[in-house]
């Protein structure tokens, strides 16, 4: 599957359009993982723990997004935007969002 956050691809003439596909992906944070996000806001430093939650809710939407495309009998997608959201009452669910247009090159 070639995947692009462009409009096309280099090298390649996009033959049909088949649609938008999206994953979508909502993971909570833990109780720990705030904790120590907390303390490496106070002293400094990278939240590992929460860029691999980020990093895993990521992978899993863009391979949900794949697995869409390829049930359309496609072999690309262009256009690939990715955003990332905080939602429930206190924040504590992280939401990742990707959407494409999934094509036959």
């Amino acid at each position: 599957m070639i995947l692009t956050t462009t409009p096309q691809v280099d090298g390649y003439t996009i033959r049909e359009y088949r649609g938008v596909v999206t994953g979508e992906t909502i993971i909570g944070a833990n109780v720990f993982k705030d904790f120590m996000a907390g303390i490496r806001d106070i002293v400094g430093g990278r939240s590992s723990s929460y860029e691999k939650v980020l990093r895993e809710a990521l992978d899993t939407s863009m391979q949900e997004m794949i697995q869409r495309a390829q049930s359309l009998g496609c072999n690309a997608i262009v256009g690939i935007d990715i955003d990332y959201e905080t939602i429930g009452a206190s924040g504590s669910m992280l939401m990742v969002a990707t959407s494409g247009t999934a094509v036959v090159v």
